[in-house]
């Protein structure tokens, strides 16, 4: 069962990523849920993202973590086993995870990776599946954040669009703070299979992703060439 992974720069949903998303599925109408957690089930957020679907041949979910017992009568897990692929958004990465792991979440979409399940997500919705990177979850400055470890490598998501993400990726990696990895510009996404780069992909030419690490105390981006995707 090949685990796939679809990182990208921005939380913002987009017809060609939604739609690549679907296509990892290789199936003709697959059930995508959207994972809103990190933006606290934001009302807009949610509408934007089933306004997209109505353009694409999928069936779209939510898993809502701001629910009752009395209004939700389906468990976490009975949401997530249904699904062909989970995408999740962005926001405050940190909030995200420690909701998880108190709801068990987390360990459901491992069971789901696992199995075959698509993942995907930009902003939060990348940065949640590797080891670490940096975030803006806490006051004052971005700070580290540690992943869920899918992708056993850092990343860091807005690489061209926040003035401070691409020094501070770099020390963090020059000093040992983060590992080597994939940086994502808003507009950028790289698909994983079972852990390595199968693909990088783009909106526009602008738009590009890399592979960061440190040699002789230097940073290295290597530059992934990326497919344009069709609007």
């Amino acid at each position: 069962m090949k685990k796939q992974l679809l990182a990208y720069g921005s939380g913002k949903h987009t017809r060609p990523l939604l739609r690549y998303l679907a296509e990892m599925t290789g199936k003709e109408h697959p059930n995508i849920c959207f994972v809103p957690t990190a933006s606290g089930d934001d009302v807009g957020y949610i509408d934007r993202f089933y306004e997209v679907c109505k353009t694409l041949p999928v069936v779209p979910h939510v898993l809502n973590v701001w629910i009752s017992s009395y209004s939700q009568q389906e468990t976490y897990a009975e949401i997530i086993q249904k699904m062909d692929a989970i995408v999740v958004g962005g926001g405050n990465t940190l909030n995200m995870l420690a909701i998880w792991k108190a709801q068990g979440i987390d360990v459901l979409l491992k069971a789901a990776y696992d199995n075959g399940v698509v993942m995907g997500g930009g902003s939060a919705g990348s940065l949640c599946w590797f080891n670490g990177g940096t975030t803006d979850s806490r006051p004052k400055e971005l700070s580290i954040v540690h992943g869920m470890g899918f992708i056993d490598k850092s990343h860091c998501p807005h690489y061209n669009s926040e003035a401070s993400r691409r020094p501070l990726y770099h020390n963090n990696i020059l000093n040992g703070h983060l590992s080597d990895g994939y940086a994502c510009d808003d507009g950028a996404a790289i698909h994983f299979i079972d852990g390595a780069v199968h693909k990088a992909l783009a909106l526009d030419v602008s738009q590009r992703a890399y592979y960061v690490s440190a040699t002789n105390n230097t940073i290295t981006e290597e530059l992934l060439p990326a497919t344009v995707l069709p609007n």
